[in-house]
C-alpha cells in the first residue's frame, strides 16, 4: 500500500542515540520520532541495535514476522552496515512504542502494505552504519590513529597495521561514552560494496520453526492458563438469546461461562473440554437489524450505486470525446467478491487482567491498535497494558484488525488469572473483516489502428480508509480503492477514474494480501487484454507499444515473455495470459499458462514472474514471495468467495471455502530484474497479478471472457 494514512505523521528524519546498557554495551536507536518529542525520548532504553560485551547484536524488530521473512531480511539491513555476519545478529520483537517504533511511511506501530524494506532500507542501514563508526572511533581513540586509517571486519575493528584487531564487545563500552556523530555525517555503504545484500541468506527463523523453540501466539502458556472456546453472533450487531449454563458447566473440565455483548464464552482446562462446552450451550441468538440482509441485496446495491457518479481520483483529457469517436468502444462490469484471510494460525490471544493491569500474548500486525482497543475496552491507561507480541501464522491484513483481542479481553475481565481464547476455523471464516466486493464500470475506446484513445473506470465498493483514517478520503476518494487503477503503467491520452464509496449492510471490510491492486490490477490488466483482441493484436507486442515510455515496465514484461516462451503454438484448450503492474513500488510482469477441460476445470499448469523490485535483499525470500504470493491469489480465483444469507456468511470451513490443494499448485519461475533503484515491496505483488494472467489465459484458450471471480467452470464448458 503506497498510499499514505492520514493518522499524525511521524517525522521521518532519522534520530540516532548512543547510550550505556544497563549491563555494560552499547545501544543504538534510530526511532522516527517527532521534533516536538525528541527531548523526551533522548534517553529512552529502547533502541533498534544492541551489542553486549560478547559482541552479540542484538535487533529489535519494528516489523512483525509472519512468514515473510522480514526478520531475516531486516535483520540483513543492519548485519551488511554493522560489518558482521548474519549469525551473530539475534532478533526480539519490539515492545509498543510508537516514538521509537512508528512505521516511517504508515503512521503507527504495524506491518503491512509491501512496506518493510521499503519503509526501513535507510533507517535500519543508518542504525547498523552509526553503530560501526562509533565502535571505529571507539578503536581509533585507543589506539591514538586516524580513525579514518582504521577498517572492520566481521565483528572486527582492525588497526592500520593490519594485524591488531579488537572485537566489537571489547569496545562497546568506550563508544557508548562517545558523541554521536551528525547524521548526515554517516556513510553508507554503496550497492557495488554489499557482501551481504543481494545474497540467499539462510532465514534465521527457520531452526525455530522446525525444532518448535519459535513461539506464536497460539502457542503463549503463562502459568495457570484457562482455554476459552467463543461463539461470536453469526450475524453483525446480533446479541445472545439464551444460553444453556448449566449443560455447559457439566462438561468435565469447564469452570465458566462468560457472555459478553455480542458473543458467548466457554472457559475451560483445556481446548477439548471448552469446545464440548460451547457445543452444550446451544446458543440462541437475537439477529439484530441484519438478520435479513442477502448476497442479492449487495448485489443490488452495488447495481445500482454504481451507476452514479463518485469522487474523481484522476481525470485527463476529454474521455467524453474520444469514446464517441472511438473506432471500437467496449463498456464491461467486473466484479470481485468478498474474500476471507484465512491465515492458518486461527486467531487467538491469551489476556490476563490484573488489579491494576493487563498483559497480552498475542501475534498482531498492528500493535498500536491492539494497544488501543485494550485501553478502550478495559479502561486501563496504555501504560499499564503490556502486549508480548509473537510471531504470526499468516496475516494477510487480518491481524491488522483488533476485533479478535478486544473479544479476547472481553472474556478475561470476567475471568480470574490468564485465559487464552482461541477461535474455530468456523468462527474465523464466518467473523471477518473480508476484502470489500468490488463492482467495477470501465469503457474503453480505440481508434483505427488500435490504439486507446479513451479508458473510463469507475470502482465501486467499500472503503477501508473511511473507516480507519476519514482525513484520508480526499473528494470522496479512498487512495487504496484505486490504487493500480488510477495511474496503470500504460500509456492512455485520456483517463477518467472514479471511486464510488459503496457501504453494504451488515459486512465488516478491510484490507486484504494485495490490498487495492487485488482487485484493480484484475480490472485494468483484464480490459487492457480486451482492448488487444478487439484491437486483433498479441496482447504481449499490445503491451509493449503501450510501455514504450515505461521502460523498468518494458523489460519486465519482454523479460517474463521470453522466459515464457510466449508465441510458441500451445495445444488446443491450452491458452497463455499475461499481466503487468506497478505496485507496492514494484513493477512485475506474470505470464500463465493454463490448461480448461471440456466440462470447464481450470487448471494452471506454469506462471512465470519477472520482477523488478529495485536494490534486492535476499532473493531467496524474493522467489518465495512470488510463490506464496501467487498460490495465494490462484486460490481464490478459482474458489474464493464469501457470500451471505439471513445476514449469515454462508461458509464456514475448508469443504467449502476451498483452498487450493497440492496437487493442483502450478509451477512458479521467478526472474529478478538487477537494478539500483529504491526497493519496493514484494509481500503482495504477485498476489495481484495471478488474477488476470489466469483468465486473459482462460480467454487465449476458450475465446470466452471472465469478468466476474471466482472462475466459474459451468460458464467454460464446451458448447
Amino acid at each position: 500500500m503506497s498510499t499514505k494514512i492520514a493518522a499524525p505523521r511521524l517525522n521521518r528524519r532519522n534520530f540516532l542515540k548512543a547510550s550505556a546498557a544497563l549491563g555494560g554495551g552499547l545501544i543504538v536507536s534510530l526511532g522516527s520520532v517527532p521534533t516536538a518529542t525528541l527531548a523526551a525520548t533522548e534517553f529512552a532504553p529502547n533502541a533498534f541495535i544492541r551489542i553486549d560485551r560478547r559482541g552479540l547484536v542484538t535487533l529489535v524488530m519494528p516489523q512483525v514476522e509472519m512468514g515473510q521473512g522480514i526478520y531475516t531480511a531486516q535483520a540483513m539491513l543492519i548485519a551488511e552496515e554493522l560489518d558482521v555476519s548474519l549469525e551473530e545478529v539475534r532478533i526480539e520483537h519490539a515492545p509498543v512504542n510508537e516514538a521509537l517504533y512508528g512505521h516511517p511511511m504508515l503512521g503507527r506501530q504495524m506491518t503491512g502494505g509491501s512496506t518493510s524494506i521499503r519503509a526501513f532500507w535507510t533507517p535500519l542501514r543508518t542504525a547498523g552504519a552509526t553503530a560501526r563508526t562509533l565502535l571505529m572511533q571507539a578503536a581509533a581513540k585507543e589506539w591514538n590513529v586516524d580513525v579514518a586509517s582504521c577498517r572492520t571486519e566481521q565483528g572486527f575493528v582492525v588497526n592500520p597495521d593490519g594485524r591488531t584487531r579488537r572485537a566489537y564487545g571489547e569496545l562497546v563500552d568506550i563508544a557508548a561514552s562517545l558523541p554521536i556523530p551528525p547524521a548526515e555525517s554517516i556513510a553508507l555503504k554503496q550497492p557495488s560494496e554489499f557482501t551481504l545484500l543481494g545474497t540467499s541468506a539462510k532465514r534465521l527463523d527457520t531452526r525455530g520453526k522446525t525444532n518448535g523453540s519459535l513461539k506464536y501466539g497460539i502457542d503463549a502458556s503463562p502459568p495457570g492458563t484457562k482455554i476459552a472456546a467463543i461463539a461470536i453472533s453469526p450475524v453483525l450487531g446480533g446479541k445472545p438469546k439464551s444460553v444453556n449454563e448449566p449443560a455447559a458447566l457439566a462438561i468435565k473440565g469447564v469452570r465458566q461461562v462468560v457472555i459478553t455483548d455480542d458473543s458467548v464464552a466457554v472457559v475451560a482446562d483445556h481446548t477439548g473440554a471448552a469446545k464440548k462446552g460451547l457445543e452444550a450451550a446451544a446458543i440462541e441468538w437475537e439477529d439484530g437489524p441484519n438478520g435479513s440482509m442477502s448476497q442479492a441485496d449487495i448485489l443490488q446495491q452495488l447495481e445500482e450505486q454504481s451507476q452514479s457518479a463518485g469522487g474523481v481520483a484522476r481525470s485527463e483529457g476529454d474521455v467524453s470525446a474520444a469514446l464517441q469517436s472511438a473506432a471500437i468502444r467496449i463498456d464491461a462490469v467486473y466484479q470481485l467478491p468478498f474474500l476471507s484471510h484465512t491465515a492458518m494460525e486461527p486467531m487467538n490471544c491469551t489476556v490476563h487482567i490484573g488489579e491494576n493491569g493487563c498483559e497480552l500474548w498475542v501475534g498482531t500486525q498492528n500493535l498500536s491498535s491492539a494497544k488501543q482497543a485494550t485501553a478502550t475496552v478495559t479502561g486501563l491507561p496504555p501504560e499499564n497494558i503490556i502486549i508480548n507480541n509473537h510471531i504470526v501464522g499468516g496475516g494477510f491484513g487480518r491481524r491488522l484488525e483488533a476485533d479478535g483481542i478486544a473479544h479476547a479481553v472481553k472474556v478475561a475481565m470476567q475471568v480470574k488469572g490468564p485465559v487464552k481464547v482461541i477461535w474455530s476455523r468456523e468462527e474465523d471464516i464466518q467473523h471477518g473483516y473480508y476484502r470489500p466486493y468490488y463492482y467495477d464500470r470501465i469503457s474503453g475506446g480505440i481508434d483505427t489502428d488500435g490504439n486507446p484513445i479513451a479508458w473510463s473506470h469507475r470502482v465501486a465498493g467499500s472503503s477501508i480508509f473511511a473507516r480507519i483514517a476519514p482525513a484520508a478520503m480526499q473528494n470522496g476518494v479512498d487512495p487504496d480503492g484505486v490504487e493500480g487503477a488510477a495511474h496503470p503503467p500504460y500509456k492512455l491520452p485520456a483517463i477518467h477514474v472514479e471511486f464510488k464509496q459503496v457501504e453494504p449492510q451488515g459486512v465488516l471490510t478491510s484490507w486484504w494480501r494485495g490490498v487495492g491492486p487485488s482487485h484493480n490490477i484484475f480490472v485494468v490488466e483484464s480490459f487492457i487484454d480486451e482492448l488487444a483482441a478487439a484491437a486483433k493484436s498479441d496482447p504481449v507486442e499490445y503491451r509493449k507499444r503501450l510501455l514504450a515510455e515505461n521502460p523498468r515496465a518494458l523489460a519486465v514484461l519482454e523479460l517474463a515473455a521470453e522466459k515464457a516462451g510466449w508465441g510458441e503454438a500451445l495445444p488446443q484448450g491450452r491458452g497463455r495470459g499475461v499481466a503487468v503492474q506497478l505496485a507496492f513500488g514494484t513493477y512485475l510482469a506474470m505470464v500463465a499458462d493454463v490448461s480448461v477441460a471440456e466440462d470447464g476445470t481450470v487448471r494452471v499448469t506454469r506462471i512465470v514472474t519477472a520482477v523488478d523490485c529495485g536494490m534486492t535483499v535476499n532473493p531467496d525470500t524474493i522467489a518465495a514471495q512470488m510463490e506464496g504470493g501467487a498460490l495465494y491469489g490462484l486460490t481464490a480465483a478459482l474458489y474464493g468467495a464469501i457470500t451471505f444469507k439471513d445476514g449469515r456468511v454462508e461458509q464456514s470451513n475448508f469443504d467449502n471455502y476451498l483452498p487450493l490443494r497440492i496437487e493442483e499448485a502450478p509451477h512458479v519461475e521467478t526472474h529478478i530484474v538487477r537494478s539500483a533503484e529504491a526497493p519496493g515491496g514484494i509481500g503482495e505483488a504477485s498476489t495481484t497479478a495471478v488474477f488476470p494472467a489466469v483468465t486473459n489465459a482462460i480467454f487465449a484458450a476458450t475465446g470466452k471472457r471472465v469478468r466476474t471471480l471466482p472462475i466459474n467452470p459451468e460458464e467454460l464448458k464446451a458448447q
